[in-house]
């Protein structure tokens, strides 16, 4: 059976004290959501403390941004599978479309960090995704084999969430058609040995689509960036109706 997954990624917003304004508002929403549903929030590195604490037990995970592929080093700006581990993280993302394009990320380090991850007990969300002139060349599905291959090497796929995340709808406003993602996402499907992964669909996720989304049948959760910063609209996206 496999599971479903809502995660916020707030990206390079919110302090600590605006995260603990957003858990009080959040929580109330979660008293009607079904129990085979995770919720999970990936925030900052200086917020991961606050929600953990915050949190006092609720049923939201605690997830990272990002992951070093050491355990120690000299790594200025990195940080380690332990110290998230000691924060009470459970879910890291791994190989977000902003990571390759801004950071330097590439399908090699992701392997790494995905490794790392599942070495320290974490459970990795690998994304993957095309951007507009590779969808538009036709290059879809050869970019996401070639992402989920390279990606997955050596990777325990039972403590694995993948995120299908095309580029040209990540912050755009504009939403890969339902049934288009959820091609997509069954073609990732077929590249695995374990089918129970979990595989999300990420890319301007709104109240508005999730419940379209969750009604198709290879989409198992959504990967949601700016809604997950409003608790109400996050809240929503939660208690999807399908």
């Amino acid at each position: 059976m496999r599971k479903i997954i809502i995660a916020g990624n707030w990206k390079m917003y919110k302090t600590q004290a605006e995260t603990l304004d957003f858990v009080n508002r959040f929580l109330p929403h979660l008293k009607d959501t079904p129990n085979d549903r995770e919720v999970v929030l990936c925030v900052p590195f200086t917020d991961l403390n606050a929600l953990s604490q915050g949190l006092h037990g609720a049923r939201v995970q605690v997830g990272a941004q990002n992951i070093h592929w050491e355990s120690e080093g000299a790594y200025t700006g990195e940080i380690s599978g332990q110290m998230l581990r000691e924060l009470g993280v459970r879910y890291v993302i791994v190989g977000h479309s902003e990571r390759r394009q801004y950071f330097g990320d590439t399908d090699q380090t992701v392997n790494l960090r995905l490794v790392q991850a599942q070495r320290c007990g974490l459970t990795p969300i690998l994304c993957v995704g095309e951007t507009k002139q590779q969808r538009d060349a036709g290059e879809t599905e050869t970019v996401i084999t070639h992402q989920v291959e390279k990606g997955l090497t050596g990777v325990d796929q039972t403590h694995l969430v993948i995120a299908y995340e095309p580029i040209w709808a990540i912050g755009t406003g504009e939403t890969c058609e339902a049934e288009e993602a959820n091609r997509v996402i069954g073609v990732i499907r077929g590249l695995l040995k374990n089918p129970e992964v979990t595989i999300q669909y990420g890319g301007s996720v709104k109240p508005g689509n999730v419940d379209e989304l969750m009604a198709q049948p290879e989409i198992d959760g959504a990967l949601v960036g700016g809604a997950s910063l409003e608790p109400g609209d996050f809240g929503q996206i939660v208690n999807f109706q399908v």
